[in-house]
């Protein structure tokens, strides 16, 4: 088979879901197993994010859980997806960031991202409120500060040990925030693949506004979704069927469950509402046999010109998910170091 995402870099972000009859830590362990999983396929990093206080997600501290994932791999880049720079000091964040690299050089990627606590309750928790988020363009440049030792919010403080260290930045965003990445000269990373307008909108945004900095000559594109491979369309469509009905279950109710079965999902007497939110939530994904994700994965690529694709799938069935992952990886000729293959 052809490639048709080489010679683009193809990467993994794991949310730490749990499933019925599994907990918290079974799926904290499981983050850990699939990050060994996508180093050994060849996949370029793998990273972990932050939830605070969301039933049925157990990453509730990434830079903890990606000590982890670092101490367990050898290889692949580690980092976020990201740390929430609005729950945190920045300079708690760059200390942070400053003993993973120490710890592993050269392999840590710091990805931030601007979104406040997922309720007013945890909100209040992490003493954070909705309004933090529009500091976001100030935390971030105090943040990097930390790091160069030109941060002017306390010049009487050094970040130890993280001040000369290059932790490479990746800002998580759309609207405002790709324009905060843009005017910072930092990479974006969009996650709206099942949006084209929105998201080619944002990414043209972005580079008609980037200016080069220390941390990024040019810009740096790395497009988010979900993709589910599968050996038939039908068998891929199963693999998104768990999430969808977790969404549902949050847009009528709040909280978002375990994971479900698809069987068991397919057994449940939805209302009209939670019918409609399940299906959309089916919609828009890239979900297929190998040849039908290369077509529809190239074809992404192609319209965004991205640099690198960052693949989430959350599913019940942890074999179905690594084999997913199996097909993805040949469909794009990966290498155990995580390069394309060439192809005559």
């Amino acid at each position: 088979m052809s490639s048709v995402i080489a010679p683009v870099r193809l990467s993994v972000l794991d949310r730490s879901r749990t499933r019925e009859g599994h907990d918290g830590p079974a799926a904290l362990r499981d983050t850990v197993g699939l990050a060994r999983h996508a180093e050994a396929l060849g996949y370029h990093r793998f990273w972990v994010s932050e939830h605070h206080g969301v039933p049925g997600v157990a990453g509730s501290a990434p830079t903890v859980l990606a000590a982890a994932v670092a101490a367990a791999t050898g290889s692949i880049r580690v980092g976020t997806g990201g740390v929430m720079l609005p729950n945190h000091q920045p300079l708690v964040v760059a200390e942070q960031f400053g003993v993973l690299e120490s710890l592993f050089p050269g392999r840590v990627d710091m990805g931030l991202g601007r979104s406040v606590g997922f309720t007013d309750g945890v909100r209040r928790a992490l003493g954070r409120e909705k309004k933090d988020a529009e500091d976001f363009a100030a935390q971030l440049d105090e943040l990097l500060g930390w790091f160069t030792g030109e941060q002017s919010a306390h010049p009487q403080v050094r970040a130890r040990p993280s001040e000369g260290l290059r932790v490479p930045p990746y800002v998580l965003a759309t609207g405002e925030g790709a324009r905060v990445a843009a005017r910072a000269g930092l990479p974006l990373v969009i996650g709206d693949l099942r949006s084209r307008d929105r998201l080619l909108a944002a990414v043209d945004g972005y580079r008609r506004e980037f200016r080069p900095s220390r941390w990024a000559e040019r810009p740096y594109v790395m497009v988010s979704g979900t993709v589910a491979v599968a050996g038939t369309e039908e068998d891929a469509q199963r693999l998104l069927m768990p999430e969808a009905w977790s969404m549902a279950y949050s847009r009528t109710r709040g909280t978002f469950p375990p994971l479900m079965s698809p069987e068991r999902v397919e057994a449940l007497e939805m209302t009209s509402k939670e019918r409609g939110f399940y299906e959309s939530g089916l919609r828009g994904h890239i979900a297929g046999t190998e040849e039908q994700v290369a077509d529809a994965l190239g074809k992404a690529v192609g319209e965004s010109g991205a640099d690198e694709v960052l693949v989430t799938t959350s599913t019940y069935d942890r074999a179905a998910l690594l084999d997913s992952l199996r097909r993805l990886a040949r469909i794009a000729g990966l290498t155990p170091a995580g390069r394309p293959l060439s192809h005559n």
